[in-house]
């Protein structure tokens, strides 16, 4: 080595000496004297240890990759492996720095620059925590975020107060995928899950689902805008408060279906956000398929937090060959799981044929608790021979609303209630005329289970005069005087003569009987026609009696 370096000095002296540039005034073989004492003095210096160096062009690539000038803060790695990681998942990776200056050095900001296939960020910033003293190591822990399948990289730069001022290191490795993510891009924003499915609807109730977004990142993110987009008919609306997501945070974006039209419905919900990635997407989908209409069952399905009115009896049927008063009595019970108030109890036709409901028992404003019931009596006293085709409608505020249940019967004789006995306050009993004086003093009571409307139904004017009309009934006919009191149906009336009929009155119930002229005495017995003949017939109606 030490001959080497003497023939490779005497080149260089006797090159310069020979271009001139060698000791002026000086013979060559002093020249030579010069070398030798050079070399001598340089062996000296080095020691027994001297090492020849080798020229840069020829050293490790591999070397050069990352590190910062000698006696300075230098990575400990130049190239960190960061090993493999799965698409969607984060692993943490470790930088160690070594000050390998003779005073201590002050670390500055950290830049990471990631390839497309990861992102990064600073979990860990240890060199940053204090001056680092001479000879000692400092780490710095990044977290890496796998977005797409391939090879990742990040360079990290970092700042100090040493000479060269600035440091850098290389980290690399291999983004592998997992089941399922291939061809899948992982954004800064996780949802949970993926994809929205809504599944197949068959009713038009709506569906509300809930979606997770999860921060992944290291660092804050701000959600700029969460909005659907969709066709209008598809139906889908959302509902949040997302507005900024901390390291590792999660928010709930609630979404709600409600189909317009059959079929499918797809749309894509869209996150702007101020991570590296920008955006995050959710895809929707669902199918909507309604099932046939069918005919509605007497008794709904129970409701939850609503109270649920079904019978005892699905229909109330009187039977055939009824001659005399018939009742049917049925029960309403409350099987919702919470109380439920009956509105209105009514027949759905006026002309019932003689049909009453019970005032007693289920009555307007009745409140049911749950699983509490009610009698609800049907009287009928048939003022027709026939058939009977009516419903009775029981309102409430439970489930659907409304009970009805059919009313059918089959009369084969009138039944008359005129000849029935009365009660009066003194407790005897008469008979239902009340001529003469025998009832003076006695106050008749009102049978208050019985409709009074009902009880007239069947009853029509045969014959109409200003102070009495004769009336026909299940009973036969019979004349009644304007301002007396007459008892129909085992009710006390007061009669009215009005010019369009007869108004009967108790207590605070009123009906009126309208007087058809076409059952006038005149009518029957010699029809007329044209303006001459009506007049003939007004005429005899209003005098007759």
């Amino acid at each position: 080595m030490l001959q080497q370096f003497y023939y490779s000095s005497e080149r260089l002296f006797s090159s310069g000496a020979a271009r001139g540039r060698g000791f002026v005034g000086v013979p060559r073989v002093m020249n030579k004297v010069a070398l030798i004492l050079f070399v001598v003095f340089a062996m000296a210096l080095g020691g027994a240890s001297f090492a020849y160096a080798q020229p840069a062009g020829f050293g490790d690539p591999g070397a050069r990759g990352g590190g910062g000038a000698s006696g300075d803060l230098v990575p400990v790695d130049a190239q960190v492996d960061g090993g493999d990681i799965t698409v969607g998942a984060t692993a943490q990776v470790v930088v160690l720095f070594r000050n390998d200056s003779g005073r201590p050095i002050q670390t500055g900001a950290i830049q990471l620059y990631p390839s497309s296939t990861v992102s990064a960020g600073v979990a860990l910033n240890q060199c940053g925590s204090e001056d680092l003293p001479a000879g000692a190591v400092c780490a710095v822990g990044l977290s890496v975020k796998a977005l797409q399948a391939g090879s990742w990289r990040i360079e990290m730069l970092v700042r100090h107060s040493g000479r060269s001022r600035l440091v850098t290191t290389t980290l690399g490795g291999r983004v592998s995928t997992g089941e399922g993510s291939e061809d899948k891009f992982i954004s800064d924003i996780e949802s949970i899950p993926d994809e929205l499915d809504f599944g197949s609807l068959e009713t038009s109730q709506p569906i509300v689902k809930a979606l997770v977004m999860r921060n992944i990142t290291s660092e804050p993110i701000d959600m700029n805008a969460i909005y659907i987009e969709a066709a209008d008919q598809a139906g889908y609306s959302l509902r949040t408060d997302c507005t900024r997501l901390g390291p590792g945070q999660a928010c709930i974006i609630i979404v709600t279906w409600s189909p317009v039209l059959k079929g499918d419905a797809s749309g894509v919900l869209i996150v702007e956000h101020t991570g590296p990635t920008t955006v995050s997407s959710v895809n929707l989908s669902g199918d909507f398929d309604p099932t046939k209409t069918e005919e509605a069952e007497i008794f709904p399905e129970a409701v939850p937090g609503k109270g649920l009115m079904v019978s005892s009896l699905e229909e109330v049927d009187f039977g055939s060959g009824i001659e005399t008063v018939s009742a049917i009595t049925v029960s309403l019970v409350n099987v919702g799981d919470a109380p439920l108030t009956i509105s209105d109890i009514r027949l759905a036709s006026p002309d019932n044929g003689g049909v009453s409901i019970s005032k007693t028992g289920c009555l307007i404003d009745l409140v049911l608790d749950p699983v509490e019931a009610c009698p609800l009596t049907l009287t009928w006293s048939p003022v027709r021979e026939g058939q009977i085709l009516d419903d009775v409608q029981i309102w409430h505020d439970g489930a659907r609303g409304v009970l009805v249940l059919p009313v059918r019967g089959d009369a084969d004789n009138i039944v008359s209630k005129d000849a029935k006995p009365v009660r009066l306050a003194s407790g005897g009993v008469v008979s239902a005329s009340l001529g003469g004086g025998s009832t003076e003093g006695l106050v008749f009571v009102r049978d208050e289970t019985i409709d009074p409307v009902s009880v007239l139904d069947g009853f029509v004017v045969t014959s109409h005069s200003p102070r009495r009309a004769i009336i026909a009934g299940p009973g036969g006919s019979r004349i009644v005087f304007n301002g007396e009191e007459v008892v129909l149906g085992g009710i006390l009336w007061n009669v009215n003569i009005r010019p369009s009929g007869v108004e009967f009155r108790t207590g605070d119930e009123k009906v009126l009987l309208l007087f058809d002229r076409s059952l006038s005495s005149v009518n029957r017995v010699a029809p007329q026609s044209g303006s001459g003949g009506s007049s003939s017939a007004t005429t005899a109606a209003s005098g007759g009696g």
